[in-house]
């Protein structure tokens, strides 16, 4: 027999308190969103940007490089940020407390490390404020 607890209450979450991490993961998602939107074959609606579920976090799904794939997964329980490829190669970075600026420096050099290069418009999108990720230590 299969028993569940069910959840009687959420927690409390202050949204003020939890605005600048926020503000830099919102960043962050973008940037791996980004890699999506540079490799992923084009689909109505954007479609192939999505970041999808996990039961940890989120993923990319395998993304079309070359004769490879990579994907990107984001732990957010064991806070890592792990990039795959389809020969073996793995890659991972700690989600810990950085700027964007340091992240993005991170991420790019992780994938050139497992001999991804791909070129990302280092701009965020659809934010009122458009600093590059190669300048944001303010996030």
């Amino acid at each position: 027999m299969h028993t569940t607890t069910a959840l009687t209450s959420w927690p409390q979450l202050d949204l003020d308190e939890w605005a600048p991490t926020e503000a830099t993961l919102h960043r962050w998602l973008q940037i791996v969103g980004k890699t999506r939107l540079a490799l992923a074959p084009m689909q109505n609606h954007w479609w192939q940007i999505v970041l999808y579920l996990t039961s940890r976090g989120l993923t990319t799904s395998p993304m079309p490089y070359g004769d490879r794939t990579v994907e990107v997964d984001l732990d957010f329980i064991d806070h890592l940020l792990t990039i795959t490829t389809s020969d073996g190669k793995v890659a991972t970075l700690q989600m810990a407390p950085k700027s964007v600026a340091d992240f993005f420096a991170e991420y790019m050099s992780s994938l050139h490390s497992l001999g991804v290069d791909v070129s990302l418009w280092p701009v965020p999108s659809e934010l009122p404020d458009t600093l590059r990720f190669t300048e944001d230590h303010e996030h």
